[in-house]
């Protein structure tokens, strides 16, 4: 069994550049073991970036760094995937709903809650000495994307540069009149929870080509279904219900919606994607002619 995760762990790994594969617990789920799967680039300095990748349903943490690895090398940065493993973290509840419910609904504590674990970790490297960074980039693909745009629910938002999540299968609708995980109501959050959700500059990445209606990966039950038939016209829905939300409130929605063009359910592309957006402030150019669409989840 892993042990839990330290700063002098966390320190000790990364102290040569490279990739490294971490093995841990989290505190507060002592039966769940966790990968961290890292990128230290070569000019990576502790004041430089630090990004926090969420994998897909295959909870490939090691395939997501990895599609990191050339935009880390440009610009220094320390990549950081936290890993979910199919065999401790099974099935959509504990890691895509962020481990909020227990088996029967019930509200489980709010430590025990996957989505507190980025956080945990971040403030981990902070106390290793590996970044001085006060902030970290977050980034997460389908599951991944589900699991990011549920924890900024959830979470505090102070220790975010920037926000991402891309191609999600559905999202929760920023909402408290709606029982969790289709809205935010029954877990504990408040208006203000809602609020500073709306107002975080929250960028959500979504392929124009992403546009299957049918399939294993993408979510069917009812309420996804209710979001659009695709994953494409969901990522607009939930940018269209939290504005709706915000001007009930009478507040802002700070939300951006950034269509990539000729890229469907493929994140290994969209990891390129949200770097280059990060950290070159450039976009792909629309392809010329059509092309074969691999997924990658």
């Amino acid at each position: 069994m892993p042990a839990i995760l330290t700063p002098e762990a966390l320190a000790a790994a990364l102290a040569t550049p490279g990739r490294a594969s971490i093995p841990c617990l989290d505190p507060f789920n002592l039966d769940r073991p966790l990968v961290l799967e890292c990128y230290r680039a070569a000019n990576h300095r502790p004041e430089n970036p630090v990004v926090l990748v969420q994998h897909g349903m295959m909870r490939n943490g090691d395939e997501y760094c990895e599609a990191w690895i050339p935009i880390a090398d440009r610009h220094g940065l320390l990549i950081v995937a936290p890993t979910f493993p199919t065999e401790s973290w099974p099935g959509s509840v504990p890691y895509n709903d962020g481990n909020v419910l227990a088996e029967d609904g019930t509200l489980r504590p709010r430590e025990s809650w996957s989505q507190a674990i980025p956080g945990r970790v971040f403030a981990l490297l902070r106390q290793a000495g590996v970044t001085t960074r006060e902030k970290a980039y977050l980034w997460g693909h389908s599951a991944g994307g589900q699991y990011t745009h549920r924890l900024m629910a959830t979470q505090d938002h102070g220790i975010f540069e920037a926000v991402g999540p891309a191609n999600a299968g559905w999202y929760t609708l920023p909402n408290l009149e709606t029982p969790y995980p289709q809205g935010l109501g029954g877990i504990g959050l408040t208006q203000d929870d809602v609020v500073k959700l709306l107002a975080y500059p929250m960028v959500i990445f979504a392929g124009d080509q992403d546009i299957e209606t049918e399939g294993p990966s993408l979510p069917s039950h009812p309420a996804a279904r209710a979001q659009g038939p695709h994953r494409f016209a969901r990522a607009h829905n939930y940018l269209a219900q939290g504005q709706a939300e915000a001007a009930r409130l009478g507040v802002a929605c700070n939300w951006q919606l950034i269509v990539v063009p000729g890229i469907g359910h493929e994140g290994m592309r969209m990891s390129g994607v949200a770097g280059d957006y990060w950290f070159d402030g450039k976009m792909p150019e629309a392809p010329s002619e059509p092309r074969e669409i691999v997924k990658e989840l």
